[in-house]
Order: structure tokens, then sequence, then C-alpha cells
């Protein structure tokens, strides 16, 4: 046993930390098949199915997020179970032994690492947007290294732990082999066609969704040469096929609730519109496609729309506020899918900030810092 790579990956909550954590563990398999490795996460977040059903144990604990206003009486309850968590922390570091710890954001992440960082154990954090996270800003000090993904990170961190890495992305979406006729075959639509794909993650995006809703004649009026598809999100499928029943839907618009073949979907579409997730443009990134990004407003920091002006700066995406969204962003998609020269430049230009192999080169440093 003494002989073991012995690593334990703390984090989730949501698919934007679930999925890098995931391909770093599998970086590290590759680059050392002998490695055992161990996830850590929050009890009834979707890192407990997510992890195990990628083939890794996890063990969960009771750990939360502070409720607002922070005064409020209820996070007294919170800074209990994250105490409990720490205690249960320590306990399962001293029965797997891990000889490097891994933080990827979450509530989670938070005991994970400071219980790691107490027994001794070298600790590396990754951050995947360009506005570092509540959480990793707190391990900071305690972290050895901090794997980053856009510059100007210093305002954050150390500058002498910081390394530009980029965001491990799901090598799945890196393996589709088939050309955009055989993609677009493959889900039912017309090559012919150009192909307008809105996702707004796996449990959806409201206004993405309000946005076709509220253009449904639009839509029909491009049936000669435009098609849409629309991953509604789990939680808004059954309103909006209830809202389509109502009235006419038109015959090119696919609606699902959840693509699970997202590379073949990336490749079939002409143009994406999704939300600002720094997982999601790190995807867009490598696989050098078109996209309109709407920043969604409920998330810390306003951070998606630093993610997206981090884009936009340099021409490699256009950003539509989510308050201006349902209004302008079919109008501006249709517009956008017909002009070939900006597809062909949004595309070019986002491939140029692309950071491919960020998950080996983050496994590497990781496999070096356990091992020095």
């Amino acid at each position: 046993m003494d002989n073991e790579l012995r690593i334990i990956i703390s984090g989730g909550g949501t698919g934007g930390h679930i999925f890098p954590a995931v391909s770093i563990a599998n970086a590290i398999k590759a680059e050392r098949p002998d490695a055992k490795i161990l996830f850590v996460g929050a009890l009834g977040r979707m890192e407990m199915q997510r992890v195990p059903a990628a083939g890794y144990d996890i063990k969960g604990l009771p750990v939360r997020g502070l409720i607002r206003p922070l005064w409020s009486p209820r996070n007294i309850g919170v800074a209990i179970d994250f105490l409990r968590s720490k205690r249960m922390v320590k306990s399962i570091i001293r029965d797997f032994r891990p000889m490097g710890a891994v933080g990827v954001g979450g509530y989670a992440s938070a005991a994970t690492l400071e219980a790691a960082h107490a027994m001794g154990i070298p600790c590396l954090i990754q951050e995947q947007n360009s506005y570092a996270g509540v959480t990793n800003k707190r391990l900071a000090d305690k972290a050895e290294r901090i794997c980053v993904a856009y510059d100007g990170m210093e305002r954050f961190f150390p500058a002498d732990k910081i390394m530009k890495t980029g965001n491990p992305v799901r090598q799945s979406l890196l393996e589709v082999k088939m050309t955009r006729e055989e993609a677009a075959n493959a889900l039912g639509l017309d090559p012919a066609k150009k192909t307008i794909l809105l996702v707004g993650g796996s449990l959806g995006a409201r206004t993405v969704n309000e946005s076709v809703m509220r253009h449904l004649d639009l839509i029909e009026q491009q049936a000669d040469r435009i098609q849409f598809v629309l991953q509604t999100g789990k939680y808004y499928s059954k309103s909006i096929a209830e809202e389509l029943q109502r009235h006419h839907k038109p015959a090119n618009l696919t609606v699902t609730d959840f693509i699970s073949d997202m590379g073949t979907a990336y490749r079939a579409s002409d143009l994406v519109i999704s939300r600002a997730g720094a997982s999601s443009i790190s995807e867009f990134c490598l696989i050098g496609k078109p996209v309109i990004l709407v920043p969604s407003p409920n998330v810390a920091e306003d951070h998606q729309t630093k993610n997206a002006m981090a884009l936009t700066d340099r021409n490699a995406a256009i950003c539509v506020k989510d308050s201006d969204a349902p209004d302008t962003l079919l109008s501006l998609a249709v517009e956008t899918v017909a002009d070939t020269t900006l597809l062909e430049n949004l595309s070019a230009n986002i491939l140029r900030m692309a950071l491919p192999d960020s998950a080996t080169v983050i496994a590497r440093e990781v496999i070096r810092m356990a091992t020095k």
C-alpha cells in the first residue's frame, strides 16, 4: 500500500465542478493506472450520483452552503455541519491515507482541504472561473498549487502559486469523429439547414426557454433554412411541453429535456446559445464553436458575466444580457447564423483561447506534488 498513489478529490454541487473533477481523476489514472482515488462530496448533491456513475468511490459529508442573509440564525446549523464534516474528513483521511488532495470548488472541498492541510497533506485547487469562488479564495493559503483557466488571477491568489492550465472538459466531446452532416443525420436533423442549438445546462435556463417560447412565429418563418434544437432542462420540460400543446409547435423546432450526447449535438450545430459557465466555455474553446452567451445573473459575484467578457473582449463570442434575451436573443441568433464570415471569425477567435490537455497537465502536477 505504501507504494500506491492515493489521491482525494473533493468538490461538486454542479456539473461545472463535477466534470473537471472526474476529468482530473481520469487523467491521473491514465498517468498512473495504479492510483487509488477517493472523492469526497456533499450529501444530497449531484456528485453523489455522477461520481459513482463515472466509476469512482465517494464519501458524503453533511456540509451545505451559507444561508442569505448571513446573520440568519439557521447559519448556526450550517456552521455545526461544517465542523462535523471536518471531523468526518479527518477520519476518512486517516483510513485512506492520501498523498495529495485536490479541490475543485463547492461546499465539500472547503472542509476536505482544510482538514487535509491541517494533517500535512499537500493540496491543489482548481479554479474554473475568471472570478474566483469564495471557497477557493478561502483555501488559497492552504494550497501548494492553484490551477486556473484565465489570465489576471493574481488578483485573487498568490502569483507564485498560480499555474495556468485551462479547464478540464468531458473527453467524450473531443472524441466525436463524425462530420457535421453525419451528426445531423444521427439527431434526425436536416444537414442542408443551419442548426442553432440552445442549451441551459442539465437543469435548464428559464431565460433561454422563454426566449424560444416568445418567438415561435420567428422560428417557423425560418423553416426553409434554419432548424432549432432546444434543451429545456428537466426542471422546465413539463411546463414547456404543456405550453407547446397550447400553441402550434414549428416543425423546425426540436425540443428535448436533456441531451446525453452533447458531442454529437455540438458537431451538428452551426451556432450554440448557452449560459456562460466556465466548463461550457472551455468546451466551446476546444471545439471552436461559435456561441452566443447569456450569462446567468443568479450566480455568485456575477462570475458568468466575467467569464463571457473574457471571450467577447477578444471577439471570440457574442454576449446577451439575461434581461435582454427574451426580446432580442432569437432575432440575433437568426442574423448571426446567416453570416458565414462572422461564424468563421468567431470560431477562429475562440479556438485561439483553447488550452488543450488541461486534465493531463493538472494530473501531472498532482502526481508531482504527491510524490515529491
